[in-house]
């Protein structure tokens, strides 16, 4: 008798994982910000992580999950939220292609991964963009 009440025990502190686990997870994933709120605060991110990167223009996706920043010279910045923060990286315009969905960037780098403009297209970005930029 006495195993069967530890099986018990056991198995209703397994249930009670199982139940609180998700809740936990779902009210950690609440306190971040999954949402890029507007081109300023993606302009804000890139003056903070590439310093010599001044910021002419920027664009975010309408499902705020992606933003690019542009320099008057041309450059190009893409934005994504990466837990709490904005992460920044300067990118190079070949890995900078329009989508039925809207604009994806492969920027290559491990912590950034992909970024996605969604309903952003490619004249969006040419406007943005400085005179005589190929990309």
């Amino acid at each position: 008798m006495i195993a069967s009440d530890a099986v018990l025990i056991g198995g209703g502190g397994a249930a009670a994982l199982l139940v609180i686990a998700p809740v936990g997870l779902w009210l950690w994933r609440r306190r971040t910000p999954a949402r890029i709120d507007g081109p300023e605060e993606a302009v804000a991110a890139v003056e903070q992580m590439l310093p010599d990167f001044p910021v002419n223009a920027a664009v975010v996706g309408a499902d705020g999950l992606g933003a690019l920043a542009l320099t008057a010279d041309g450059r190009i910045a893409a934005v994504r939220r990466v837990g709490r923060r904005l992460l920044a990286r300067e990118v190079p315009w070949r890995v900078v292609r329009a989508t039925r969905d809207g604009i994806l960037v492969e920027t290559g780098d491990r912590r950034l991964g992909a970024v996605r403009l969604a309903r952003v297209n490619a004249l969006d970005i040419r406007r943005l963009t400085p005179k005589g930029t190929r990309w």
